[in-house]
């Protein structure tokens, strides 16, 4: 009896020790792929780089390129001004911009000329130090100009101007480009704001600045007072079409930045419509 009893136990525990090493198999089974998924799958980043140019980085953030102090003497321009540099009266023409005339022979005052002149004025007398930064290449211009970025206690005008939507980048020549391309963001939000030079369009452009793109402002703006069927949008119809002096048909949506400044000649009803008629969406 007891030798039938003892192949039957052991036969038990054989079986036994079976299910017990499937049941550890089968746990392992589930388990691994997840916890070899968990170390080899990168999560992807959700998160979004910050764009801002309040907070954006230049490579020409952490120079430390050493100025030259100098005395004032007076503002010329919005752009110019005149120092005392090495015992000498210099002119000094700011680097990389360019603000409209107030006194050229030819062009004589342009729109926002005074403006610039005034700002610039303002800075440079009430502070308490005037530094010039020169830039790698050439310190004068042909008419014997000093060429530097001028720094008013510490700010640099030039992009003080820009901010202000007083001056355009222009006059870019290599290698003197030190800030050129912090300077053209600058350019960039203040147009996106349609501040000063920018509050009209086409006024300032890569050539220069266009005082013509005012007067036909002006002259459309008197032309539309008398028109009473164009006075003020029909239900929906809130899109502006308006022609320049150069005869280039223009809409602009209530999201454009010179919406308001517009004078229309004539309503539509939608960007489809407007441009059916031979206008296109400004630049």
């Amino acid at each position: 009896m007891k030798r039938r009893i003892l192949p039957i136990l052991i036969a038990g525990l054989l079986l036994l020790s079976g299910c017990s090493d499937s049941g550890i198999t089968q746990d392992l089974g589930v388990g691994a792929p997840s916890e070899q998924t968990g170390n080899t799958t990168t999560q992807p980043n959700t998160s979004k780089p910050t764009n801002s140019n309040t907070n954006k980085k230049y490579p020409t953030d952490d120079l430390n390129i050493k100025r030259v102090p100098v005395t004032l003497v007076k503002a010329v321009d919005g752009d110019t001004i005149s120092v005392k540099y090495e015992g000498k009266t210099e002119k000094v023409r700011f680097l990389l911009v360019d603000t409209p005339e107030t006194s050229h022979p030819r062009l004589g005052v342009q729109p926002f000329g005074p403006e610039a002149k005034a700002f610039t004025k303002d800075i440079v007398e009430k502070a308490k130090k005037l530094e010039l930064e020169f830039d790698i290449g050439p310190n004068r211009d042909k008419y014997s100009r000093l060429l530097a970025y001028v720094y008013a206690d510490g700010k640099m005008v030039q992009e003080l101007l820009l901010e202000q939507g007083l001056a355009r980048v222009a006059y870019i020549y290599q290698p003197n480009v030190r800030y050129v391309d912090k300077f053209n963001d600058l350019q960039k939000i203040s147009r996106k704001k349609a501040l000063g030079i920018w509050s009209i369009e086409n006024y300032a452009q890569n050539d220069g600045f266009h005082a013509e793109e005012v007067k036909d402002e002006s002259s459309s703006a008197d032309n539309t007072t008398s028109k009473t069927n164009t006075d003020k949008p029909k239900n929906a119809c809130n899109i502006k079409g308006n022609i320049n002096s150069k005869g280039e048909k223009i809409y602009h949506t209530p999201d454009s930045p010179y919406y308001d400044k517009t004078k229309q000649e004539q309503w539509f009803c939608s960007e489809a419509e407007a441009k059916q008629a031979g206008f296109r969406a400004p630049r």
